[in-house]
């Protein structure tokens, strides 16, 4: 009998260590990114056997079956999905916040109601070398704004591409580190602080890789995981201990797409998925400035030639250019201005083609052409601004209640820290009974 309390007691004081050792290795790690709460999986021992046995069951005490990770798939896979659904929408918006701040920063609009303003003021004294000058200078300006609107859009879109490159990169390193995560898997013993550790590990690489790119993910019987871009039925990113190459591709007008070893895919969210619409929306912010561009020097152009320069000359074109990158002036010569009607005497002092000229700016829509894109960025980043803070949102509740389950609690443990320590010392009473059984056995004659 003082034998079995004292097999029964070791295995009870061997548990509680245990315990408290596993207790101690969470507060140690309660500040550890992606680290999950452990707590021991203690079961009875108990075999058939008919020494000192009790209806044919021999009472041996506990043994720790396994480690276990305070964390179900679903919490997790929530944590992954809501972090690529933020993700893309940071990458989109901070593109676009860029996109608003060239536009705006480039003053297209302004320059076109300066120059708009200049003609006007030119058309009460059509001959006066001054006004002529002032209007050739708010012409310059307009053009020059729209180049330099082009190059701080091109400068952003090269940004987004260099962000969405290291994306593509760090993808690949992750699906990388993922398959090597599955091989040691396998090795790793079930229940074991090893297998634990490794499943952190890899949980957190998931949630990395879920950050550039949405993943739906599965586990098999051998504990290794496949990972497929967006669904069940998506592109596989990594099985078992291979894992594919992505790259991104880039098209002329400057948009990227995604292949996965060479196959186009498409991603629907993560960082990447935010990045190609960034430039999505770069490439059409690009064509609406060239074709405003062109609106501003097709209509002068147009009114230009049909009038007459101030030494009673045909009038030429005003502006060159094929688009908002290289719109120029054609001349720099206030004297060119058409501003009298065809056929008019040199120095006519009709402003008739000025007035023309104003209103082809105003049929073309030109300064509210300019408007409207500065409106619609503005609204888009005020949308998408407000769709990311509620993505935010969600992914912070879903944070919150995996923490909720798996986080460390430092009070609770500081609770479980006594408790195991209180089973240590009643183990060790127990010990100390079957030693004074042995003691009054041996004192027995």
């Amino acid at each position: 009998m003082a034998s079995d309390l004292l097999s029964i007691a070791k295995s009870g004081s061997k548990a509680a260590r245990i315990a408290l050792d596993i207790t101690a290795h969470n507060i140690a790690n309660a500040s550890t990114d992606g680290y999950i709460r452990r707590s021991a999986k203690t079961e009875e021992i108990a075999a058939p056997g008919p020494l000192g046995s009790i209806n044919n069951v021999s009472l041996s005490g506990v043994r720790v079956g396994g480690i276990i990770r305070n964390a179900d798939q679903f919490r997790l896979s929530e944590v992954r999905r809501t972090t690529a659904d933020v993700s893309r929408a940071d990458a989109e918006l901070s593109g676009l916040e860029k996109i608003e701040t060239a536009v705006e920063g480039s003053r297209i609009y302004d320059g076109i109601v300066d120059f708009e303003s200049a003609l006007q003021h030119l058309s009460a004294d059509p001959v006066n070398p001054s006004l002529r000058a002032a209007a050739i200078e708010a012409a310059r300006a307009a053009a020059s704004n729209f180049n330099v609107a082009d190059a701080s859009l091109k400068a952003v879109g090269d940004g987004v591409r260099f962000e969405a490159s290291e994306g593509v990169k760090n993808a690949n390193t992750l699906m990388e580190e993922i398959a090597r995560v599955n091989v040691k898997m396998t090795r790793a013993p079930e229940g074991s602080s090893d297998q634990v550790a490794l499943l952190d590990r890899r949980d957190h690489l998931l949630k990395e890789l879920s950050g550039e790119v949405g993943v739906f993910t599965s586990v098999d019987a051998n504990n290794m995981v496949e990972v497929r871009i967006g669904s069940s039925t998506g592109p596989v990113l990594v099985s078992q201990g291979t894992s594919a190459t992505m790259s991104m591709q880039q098209g002329a007008d400057g948009t990227i797409s995604f292949e996965v070893d060479g196959a186009a895919v498409t991603v629907g969210s993560g960082a990447l998925a935010g990045h190609e619409q960034a430039l999505d929306e770069v490439a059409t912010m690009q064509t609406e400035l060239d074709d405003l561009a062109m609106s501003l020097a097709d209509a002068v152009n147009t009114v230009q030639t049909n009038g007459s320069a101030l030494d009673g000359t045909p009038g030429t074109a005003m502006f060159a250019g094929t688009g908002a990158g290289d719109l120029a002036l054609a001349f720099e010569n206030g004297a060119l201005i058409a501003t009298a009607p065809a056929g008019a005497e040199p120095n006519s002092r009709d402003p008739g083609n000025l007035g023309a000229m104003s209103a082809a700016l105003e049929t073309a829509g030109v300064a509210a052409g300019a408007d409207k894109i500065l409106f619609d960025i503005s609204a888009t980043v005020k949308g998408r601004s407000i769709t990311r803070d509620t993505l935010a949102t969600i992914a912070d509740n879903a944070t919150v209640s995996l923490q909720a389950q798996a986080g460390v609690d430092l009070d609770a443990e500081a609770v479980n820290l006594v408790r195991y320590q209180q089973a240590f010392q009643a183990s060790g009473r127990v010990m100390q009974v079957a030693s004074d059984l042995f003691d009054t056995i041996i004192g027995i004659r």
